[in-house]
């Protein structure tokens, strides 16, 4: 098993990675041993996570959702999949690095963990 998560910095910005072990990685991004990104924005806190079947699913769900706005990432971590889409749509308004697509992830909020504080 597999997993895309999302954490929120302590400076409340976003950090989306993928594992096949995921409390040892919140542990080690807890504990600074991440180069990178979260290792200057510590305390952490696991917002999101969805199990995938494979390594490359997971990737492929990082992936997308690093292009992703912050409203859509809301959303998804909400589960309003028809904001999801509606943000979708509206892309070429607000182009990202991301592709847009929706239907690569896993749609089925029991596959799903998320905090909504």
């Amino acid at each position: 098993m597999f997993w895309v998560y999302i954490l929120r910095c302590a400076d409340g910005s976003y950090y989306t990675g993928h594992t096949d072990n995921l409390e040892m990685r919140i542990g080690q991004h807890q504990a600074g041993e991440c180069a990178g990104y979260t290792v200057t924005r510590r305390p952490l806190k696991l917002v999101w996570s969805q199990d995938c079947p494979t390594r490359e699913e997971a990737l492929s769900a990082e992936r997308q959702i690093k292009g992703w706005s912050r409203k859509k990432k809301d959303a998804m971590m909400r589960g309003d999949w028809e904001e999801v889409s509606h943000l979708a749509q509206s892309k070429s308004a607000h182009p990202s690095t991301g592709s847009g697509r929706t239907d690569l992830l896993l749609s089925s909020p029991k596959q799903s963990r998320w905090d909504s504080d």
